[in-house]
Parts: C-alpha cells; sequence; structure tokens
C-alpha cells in the first residue's frame, strides 16, 4: 500500500493530479490533501474525483493513471 495525495490546485486543463508520497512534483504541504492508502493509483484517482470532477495521475509517479 502507498500514500496518495492530490494536488489542491488544478492544472491549466482543470485536472487534480494524484500523486504518490515521494513523488519530486509532490505538491508542498499547504498544496496537496493526503487521500490515505491505496493498493494503486487506479483507487486513489477514484476517491479524489469523488471531491473533484476532474482528476489525473501524475505522469512521473502514477503514470498507469495518467491521460493526456
Amino acid at each position: 500500500m502507498k500514500s496518495y495525495y492530490v494536488n489542491k490546485n488544478a492544472q491549466a486543463n482543470g485536472d487534480h493530479e494524484v500523486h504518490e508520497e515521494g513523488c519530486s512534483y509532490l505538491p508542498e504541504p499547504q498544496n496537496r490533501i493526503y487521500l490515505g492508502l491505496f493498493s494503486n493509483c487506479t483507487d486513489a484517482v477514484r476517491e479524489v474525483k469523488k471531491k473533484y470532477v476532474k482528476a489525473n495521475g501524475c505522469y512521473f509517479c502514477s503514470k498507469p493513471c495518467h491521460t493526456s
């Protein structure tokens, strides 16, 4: 299980990016929300979509969940 976070600030296209703990692109603490422990990024993104309509996995740490 890995800890996942979401960026409070949306990307230019409106997506809120999901990151694994330890990602080089993990937002600063004041700009992220802890999502919890998940076995994969798919479940973490699904959780984020309960709060934010548009969500996406980070290209670098959650690539299987990243869409263009």
